[in-house]
């Protein structure tokens, strides 16, 4: 072995924040972890940099919503390494209709973490029969939310299903068993029809389709109704934001991982798998430098892994083909002199979490509609944040950064446009859209950092723009992602080459819960005698093929 080269236990690649989680399961069972990364920034898609002097930004997701149900900032006591929250409450936000839009004037709506304030707020602007029907709506809904918790929290077999969803049969409070036809019915149906069969404002209905929407697939589809139910945990546990930017979860998971003696290498990526015997030895970086481990967790895109693997590569990798999609959004990075104004509402109130600038479900199918013919969207759709506005260490005094994220962006457009010469002027489009409800927005803007689909894929490595690795449809969910045959976390055919990352269960989105189900998966099979590993190895690779 060379003087540069290492030997470790386990070699984590790719240093975003699933892989992190990873290291830091993997260390603390007492492994030695080292972490490859090619990219100079920690994080990945939740980082933040110095985008202007003096100025925190953002370079992928900036609340945190996920990982705040899923208990690992609790079980790695990130707090003690240096992770703080602001709570982003009111969680949600969204306007009046602006003169001239369809449909009635009315009250702006505040979602806020008080159930009894959030009900309040949809009473004076939708009536006191939706405000009712939501209360009821949280009722049933966030037992059945905190199911779907559990089941990203675990492997995505039958059984793991079954102990996530089978508490929601059993008698509660006197009331009858719920039927299991009953339940999926519900949770296979879309979006749509379950607001459609709650709600009879649209305004209401629009502002948690688009929060539903974050996602990916529109609500219009089947397997969508869960993501809109999500929003019943929030009165529980909000959205969060950390001090200092996104980026904060993951300087945390580094110190964490540090102080358990795992290592994270910077600037020098892994550049092809390390393969004797038939099994992963380690891997080669970039710069030629060789780590040395019987296990490899791969937290990079599944199609990234296969490209590492090489020769390798066994037939699971060779014929995956998930979903990735035709890009997912545009993301613009503003900053101003002053936060967005709404009229009507109190900046406290508008401006903590999630500014949900829709007013009508078909805002939201013509824009999906848009993208799916590969168009940009005729009338884009915002969803803008400002959490300068509640953490002064983003920017200076009298100055903001606020994101502003427009779905369903076509990387590759239909007309042949070109991305870089067209950033400025969709950009603007943008912006726009927030001022028609912010009225004088566009005026504060000072300057502008614009992330289009094709600059995602460069800048982050999301393939195709996609911030959620592989599409989230219901046909690449649980057991199917990213395909059958890998959703297992590991890769039949090379032992010791383990998935994780977004690429996996249960996807994309700040949760951590791909890296610290891929961390169990590689005890557990620690823990096994090799003989008992290697023919388990091959009677499952033998079953799936």
């Amino acid at each position: 072995m060379r003087a540069q080269d290492t030997a470790v236990d386990a070699v984590v690649v790719g240093a975003g924040h699933n892989g992190l989680v990873a290291a830091c399961y993997l260390a603390r069972a007492g492994l030695r972890v080292e972490m490859v990364e090619r990219d100079e920034v920690l994080g990945g898609a939740v980082s933040t940099v110095e985008r202007w002097p003096g100025v925190r930004v953002d370079r992928g997701s900036s609340a945190h919503v996920v990982v705040r149900q899923s208990g690992i900032v609790e079980e790695l006591d990130l707090a003690a390494h240096g992770l703080r929250y602001v709570d982003c409450d009111p969680w949600g936000f969204a306007p009046a209709p602006s003169p001239g839009d369809p449909g009635p004037d009315g009250q702006p709506l505040v979602l806020s973490v008080d159930l009894d304030a959030t009900c309040a707020s949809i009473a004076a602007a939708c009536g006191p029969a939706d405000a009712a029907a939501y209360r009821r709506f949280v009722e049933v809904w966030a037992p059945r939310s905190r199911a779907v918790v559990a089941s990203f929290g675990r492997r995505p077999t039958a059984a793991g299903l079954v102990r996530s969803f089978w508490p929601l049969g059993a008698p509660a409070d006197g009331r009858p068993r719920t039927s299991g036809g009953d339940l999926a019915v519900d949770f296979l149906g879309s979006g749509d029809a379950l607001l459609d069969r709650w709600f009879t404002s649209e305004r209401l209905k629009a502002a948690l389709a688009w929060f539903g929407a974050q996602s990916g697939p529109p609500v219009s589809e089947p397997g969508t109704a869960a993501m809109v139910a999500w929003v019943t945990l929030l009165h529980d546990v909000p959205p969060g934001h950390p001090v200092g930017g996104s980026g904060g979860l993951t300087q945390a998971l580094r110190r964490r991982l540090e102080a358990d003696g795992g290592r994270v290498t910077l600037g020098d990526g892994a550049a092809r798998l390390l393969v004797e015997g038939g099994r992963v030895s380690g891997v080669e970086t970039g710069s030629g430098r060789r780590v040395a481990a019987p296990v490899v967790v791969a937290a990079c895109h599944v199609l990234a892994t296969r490209d590492l693997a090489g020769e390798h590569a066994p037939p699971a990798l060779v014929q995956a083909d998930p979903p990735v999609g035709n890009g997912f959004g545009l993301v613009v990075r503003a900053l101003t002199d002053a936060p967005p104004a709404y009229p009507g509402v109190e900046p406290a109130q508008a401006l903590g979490g999630l500014q949900l600038l829709c007013t009508h479900r078909a805002q939201l199918a013509g824009a999906h509609g848009d993208w799916l013919a590969g168009r940009l969207p005729r009338d884009p759709v915002p969803l803008a944040m400002c959490f300068s506005a509640s953490d002064d260490t983003l920017a200076p005094p009298g100055r903001h950064v606020v994101t502003i994220w427009g779905q369903w962006y076509p990387y590759e457009l239909a007309d042949g446009a070109d991305w870089d010469a067209i950033a400025e002027s969709e950009a603007a489009r943008l912006v726009a859209a927030v001022a028609r409800f912010a009225p004088g927005f566009a005026a504060s803007v000072q300057r502008l950092y614009v992330q289009t689909p094709l600059l995602l894929e460069r800048e982050l490595s999301l393939l195709r723009g996609n911030v959620m690795h592989v599409e989230m449809g219901l046909a690449s969910m649980f057991a199917f992602r990213p395909t059958p045959a890998l959703s297992g976390y590991r890769v039949p055919g090379l032992p010791g080459l383990y998935l994780a990352g977004a690429s996996t269960h249960p996807g994309g989105g700040v949760s951590g819960n791909s890296g610290r189900t891929a961390a169990r998966v590689v005890l557990a099979d620690r823990r096994l005698p090799a003989r008992v590993r290697t023919t388990a190895g091959r009677l499952l690779a033998r079953a799936r093929t």
